[in-house]
C-alpha cells in the first residue's frame, strides 16, 4: 500500500511518428520526417479529442480516428486547436533529411533507420534528468513489415540502453495509432513539420510551434559510421 508521504513515480512518455517516404526513386518524397512528442502524465488533450471525435461522428462525419494527412481540413482545424490548446508539457521534436543528398549507403531502410531514430532520442534524452524517472516508454504504430519494426527497435533500445542509468526502465510499445491518441497527436505534430519542409506551408506548423523545441535538419549530421 501506498504510504501518504511517498512520492509518485515519474514516468516519461515518448511517441514516435513518421511523415514522407524512404522511397528513394524519384517518384519518392523530397524530404522523409521522423518526429517524437515527449511528455509526462496527465494527457491532457485526450478528453477534448475525444469528445471532438464523437461530435464529428453526430454530425455524419465517418471518422475511426484522428490521421493529418487523411482528414478533412474542417477536422484538421478542430484537432490543431484542441492539441494548440494543450501545449503545456509537450515538447515536438524532429529529424529532417533531404534524401537525395544521403550518401548511398545510407538510403537502405535498415541503415537509415536506427541511425535517425538514435540520433533523435538522444536529441530528447538530453532535455530530461533521466535519474529522476522510474521507466522511459516509447510507443510508436504497430509496423507490419518486420524488417522496419527491427532496424526501428535496434535504434531505440541501442540509443536507450546506453543513455538512461542502470536503475532506469525502458520499454518499447508498439500500438496501432488507431487505438492511440497520443500517437494521433504525434502524427499531427510531425505532419505540421513535414507540410512545412515538404510542401512549403507552415499553417499548421504555426500551430504547435510553441511546443516544437527542435527541428533537425539532418544534413548537418553524419549518420555515417
Amino acid at each position: 500500500m501506498k504510504m501518504p508521504h511517498e512520492a509518485k513515480q515519474r514516468f516519461l512518455y515518448i511517441f514516435l511518428d513518421e511523415a514522407g517516404n524512404l522511397d528513394f526513386s524519384h517518384t519518392g518524397t523530397r524530404y522523409f520526417v521522423l518526429g517524437g512528442i515527449t511528455k509526462e502524465r496527465p494527457f491532457q488533450a485526450y478528453r477534448e479529442l475525444t469528445e471532438f471525435k464523437y461530435d464529428q461522428v453526430e454530425r455524419g462525419t465517418v471518422l475511426e480516428y484522428f490521421h493529418a494527412s487523411e482528414n478533412a481540413q474542417a477536422v484538421r482545424n478542430g484537432v490543431f486547436d484542441i492539441i494548440e490548446k494543450n501545449l503545456a508539457g509537450v515538447a515536438v521534436d524532429a529529424i529532417i533529411v533531404e534524401k537525395q543528398k544521403l550518401h548511398a549507403s545510407l538510403r537502405v531502410e535498415e541503415r537509415l533507420y536506427p541511425k535517425m531514430l538514435g540520433s533523435l532520442l538522444r536529441e530528447i534524452l538530453r532535455h530530461y534528468p533521466l535519474d529522476e524517472f522510474a521507466e522511459v516508454i516509447v510507443f510508436t504504430d504497430s509496423l507490419p513489415v518486420q524488417r522496419k519494426r527491427a532496424a526501428m527497435e535496434k535504434g531505440v533500445k541501442t540509443t536507450l540502453a546506453a543513455m538512461l542509468p542502470a536503475t532506469a526502465r525502458y520499454r518499447i510499445l508498439h500500438h496501432a495509432s488507431k487505438s492511440n491518441m497520443d500517437l494521433q497527436i504525434a502524427d499531427y505534430c510531425t505532419w505540421a513539420v513535414y507540410r512545412k519542409w515538404n510542401g512549403n506551408d507552415d499553417r499548421s506548423f504555426r500551430r504547435v510551434r510553441d511546443a516544437v523545441r527542435r527541428e533537425r535538419n539532418a544534413f548537418e549530421t553524419d549518420f555515417s559510421d
